[in-house]
């Protein structure tokens, strides 16, 4: 019989609500993850203060998700790169 992961739950705040989140990752690796998400929705909260709690948290996972695939494109252009040089 295998071994079911460690689960980890935590109680974290993200703009103004309180969340319990069950995850495999460390208590600290979940709360920086917390504290990211309600820095995003502080920021665009206080630039548009009459947003609803859905357009804040689409708008939010829309931000995060720019960042991602530009992060993921520049690492994929750094791999081929990488791959470039090592082939010389």
């Amino acid at each position: 019989m295998e071994k079911e992961p460690d689960v980890t739950r935590v109680k974290v705040e993200i703009c103004g609500e309180n969340y319990y989140i069950k995850g495999s990752a460390s208590e600290e690796y979940i709360k920086q993850l917390a504290k990211y998400v309600d820095q995003k929705m502080k920021l665009l909260l206080k630039l548009n203060p009459r947003l609803s709690r859905i357009n804040l948290a689409v708008l939010t996972a829309l931000n995060i998700a720019d960042e991602y695939f530009k992060l993921k494109a520049e690492y994929e252009e750094f791999l081929e790169l990488f791959d470039e040089e090592k082939s010389r």
